[in-house]
């Protein structure tokens, strides 16, 4: 059984923009991918909306990846695979944070996952580090994410070179899905299963 651990935000979690409310198991892209890799893998869902990496929310209250990690790591272990998918909220307009800040908060989390003896044998997990879609046109946030478009466009890239800078596996989701054109930030049903789809190959090329 190979153990993998997905850390991120409200897109992790599986908010629906249409409703608000929450895809069902099935569809979320995590249950997309426990579906497609089988009972040889078991996929454990860490997506908290909000969820930031490294900044402290001082409306939403505590949504600190870098604090949330670690625990999450030792409650789960041992892993086989930790896949990281943050950076959106970082670009609320309330962090004022530029783009080559929120890839520094994802080399803050590399860290920790490459750090830890949360792996098999008391070794690090592997690490996947997962670059969020560019925002398409904001609706009802644009006011929160004021700025936010041009620099989601950059995550990417920029996502890459820490994954290379850590020997890491890197996916930029925005090659296989596009956010959705309901409220800007948020997966359609569609794009969680292309992702999903995606993240298997990428993960069986990792653990085999």
């Amino acid at each position: 059984m190979y153990d993998v651990l997905c850390f991120g935000d409200s897109n992790t979690w599986g908010y629906n923009a249409l409703t608000a409310a929450r895809f069902a198991p099935e569809v979320r892209w995590t249950g997309v991918l426990q579906s497609s890799l089988g009972p040889e893998y078991r996929v454990i869902e860490e997506g908290l909306n909000g969820r930031t990496t490294v900044w402290e929310d001082p409306v939403e209250g505590d949504k600190v990846g870098k604090r949330h990690l670690l625990p999450c790591l030792l409650s789960q272990a041992p892993l086989d695979l930790v896949i990281i998918m943050l950076g959106t909220n970082d670009l609320k307009m309330r962090y004022s944070a530029p783009v080559t800040d929120v890839a520094a908060g994802v080399s803050i989390l590399a860290d920790i996952v490459l750090g830890s003896t949360t792996g098999k044998d008391g070794t690090a997990p592997s690490l996947l580090i997962v670059a969020p879609p560019a925002f398409a046109k904001l609706s009802e946030f644009a006011a929160m994410f004021e700025g936010g478009v041009e620099k989601s466009r950059s995550l990417g890239r920029l996502y890459a070179e820490v994954a290379r800078a850590h020997g890491c596996a890197f996916l930029d989701a925005g090659s296989v899905i596009r956010s959705s054109d309901v409220d800007g930030i948020h997966l359609e049903a569609s794009a969680h299963a292309a992702l999903g789809r995606a993240l298997s190959r990428e993960v069986k090329k990792i653990l085999g």
